[in-house]
């Protein structure tokens, strides 16, 4: 494989890394004691031409772990009826052994060692899931245990909003405001502005990098 060619494959873009997009909706703020909800997660693939796009997306609904805590102003906001027999909703431990084994198949098509959480305002998000995997014991935890991608600091740099739907918006991606705050929603958004952000450095001229050190 040439070295252009190279350049082009994923596990070359981010170190290594495979990032997932990720979108959490919670019964609150606190990690450690409000409930899970909701899981929505993108994967990534990227063309033989080095632009990044959409692969596939995965959605539970979550059942509240025992002694969880139910925040009623964030049950009001998100419209989420946690006790709805309608929702379908699975253990954190079915959900994410389900997410990790779609992960790892990617990882290795990708030829990735380690899966990095791209989501908006990311410390949020890896937050929930971290104290998820804990709570569960779940073995093989593919993500970095503390770094991310966070679109909203990425969006404040290149478009200068940092809400997601005004940053689509800023971006040239539609973004529909009914449909916010579902977290299959609101990843694939996610997972969109993502790749553009990542897509409009590349067109700028900003990867690959040409310096002195790969001339």
């Amino acid at each position: 494989m040439s070295t252009n060619q190279e350049i082009h494959l994923l596990k070359n873009r981010f170190r290594g890394f495979y990032p997932v997009v990720i979108d959490v909706e919670t019964a609150g703020f606190n990690a450690q004691t409000d409930a899970l909800l909701e899981i929505g997660v993108t994967t990534l693939n990227m063309d033989e031409k080095g632009w990044l796009k959409k692969e596939s997306s995965l959605h539970f609904h979550i059942i509240p772990f025992h002694g969880s805590t139910i925040q009623p102003e964030a049950i009001a906001f998100n419209r989420i009826d946690p006790f709805n027999p309608l929702r379908g909703a699975i253990s954190e431990q079915e959900a994410l052994f389900f997410i990790f084994e779609k992960i790892k198949k990617s990882m290795q098509n990708n030829n990735c060692s380690k899966s990095i959480i791209v989501a908006h305002n990311a410390t949020f998000d890896h937050n929930f899931i971290m104290a998820a995997i804990k709570r569960t014991g779940i073995q093989n935890n593919p993500f970095h245990p503390f770094a991310t991608f966070d679109t909203a600091a990425l969006s404040g740099l290149v478009v200068g909003q940092t809400v997601l739907a005004k940053a689509c918006k800023a971006a040239g991606l539609f973004f529909d405001n009914k449909q916010a705050h579902s977290a299959l929603y609101d990843t694939q958004k996610t997972a969109e502005l993502f790749c553009e952000l990542v897509n409009r450095w590349k067109r700028l001229g900003g990867w690959p990098v040409h310096n002195e050190n790969n001339t």
